[in-house]
């Protein structure tokens, strides 16, 4: 059995890294969407893998909210030293300063869907023609419709009724003037797979995956962490739970779960036993039925 975990972590490996190797044999100026969450993190330690020992090709691109949590920024700004590599911080907070995006009032105002437009906005500026991203199919529907080259056009939108068939791994990556394509190397792969290699290639994460003690109140089923970001409602309660992150987004709407799991083996254990997917914590998810698709038609990642 634990053979065929190990060749089944290698069979995604390789169909990974041959997908980032395309990636830089096809495009002229590739991107990786990097946010500092454990699926980005795979990536860049895939095309790591994919380049060694040469550096790897490629800028990161973090779309920084400006309401990132603290242990996030601080892990990516270490990672992009060790890795030596070149990182663009495109930034909301410009956008809304430019008047290019709006913010949010409310309660439950969230600058995660404002990252839309400053994604599209740095990849016009750099010129970039392929950013790639670690959506995985198992995480949310529309994201289940996916290719691994996904087009978009020369708005950055994307249509899920006009993809490319990906036959025998061919991938098309032609495109006219303006138009870019959002590659997305860890299509197959899922949550459990993304934490148990993880653990065989002990590669470091950040702290907020682990048991941790933070403030925390609930507001409509999601589990929010005390911030200044976040408009709080008189009926809402702060209390010290211990929890930690099943994903990293923006702190305005990034539930955590209660968790005394402080390793990678007992993430793998309760992800084993979980009965929602990571984004089941994501409050923006559930604005409506559709609020990913709807996201994703508009640029969103």
């Amino acid at each position: 059995m634990q053979d065929y975990h190990i060749n089944h972590l290698k069979e995604l490996e390789s169909e990974s890294i041959y997908i980032i190797r395309e990636v830089a044999a096809q495009f002229e100026k590739p991107v990786l969407l990097f946010s500092g969450g454990k699926d980005s993190l795979i990536i860049a330690h895939l095309a790591k893998k994919a380049f060694y020992p040469a550096k790897i090709p490629f800028p990161l691109l973090h779309v920084d909210t400006g309401h990132n949590f603290p242990e996030t920024i601080e892990f990516r700004d270490k990672l992009v030293k060790e890795l030596g590599v070149h990182l663009i911080v495109g930034s909301v907070q410009a956008s809304i300063d430019k008047g290019r995006a709006t913010e949010e009032k409310g309660f439950n105002a969230s600058r995660n869907a404002l990252q839309t437009v400053t994604l599209l906005d740095t990849l016009e500026e750099y010129k970039f023609d392929a950013a790639m991203g670690g959506a995985r199919r198992d995480e949310e529907k529309a994201r289940a419709k996916e290719r691994f080259f996904s087009h978009r056009d020369e708005f950055g939108q994307w249509d899920p009724k006009n993809q490319r068939p990906e036959l025998w791994n061919l991938f098309n990556g032609k495109k006219n003037v303006g138009e870019h394509f959002r590659i997305f190397p860890i299509s197959n792969w899922t949550e459990m797979d993304v934490w148990q290699y993880i653990l065989s290639e002990n590669i470091e994460i950040p702290s907020i995956y682990l048991s941790h003690t933070r403030k925390c109140f609930l507001r409509d089923g999601a589990l929010l962490a005390q911030s200044d970001f976040i408009n709080m409602r008189p009926e809402e309660e702060i209390k010290e739970m211990i929890v930690r992150f099943r994903t990293i987004g923006d702190m305005t709407c990034t539930g955590a779960v209660e968790s005394k799991a402080a390793t990678i083996r007992e993430i793998i254990e309760e992800v084993a036993s979980a009965r929602t997917t990571e984004r089941g914590t994501r409050s923006d998810d559930k604005r409506s039925e559709t609020a990913m698709e709807d996201r994703k038609k508009q640029g969103y990642f």
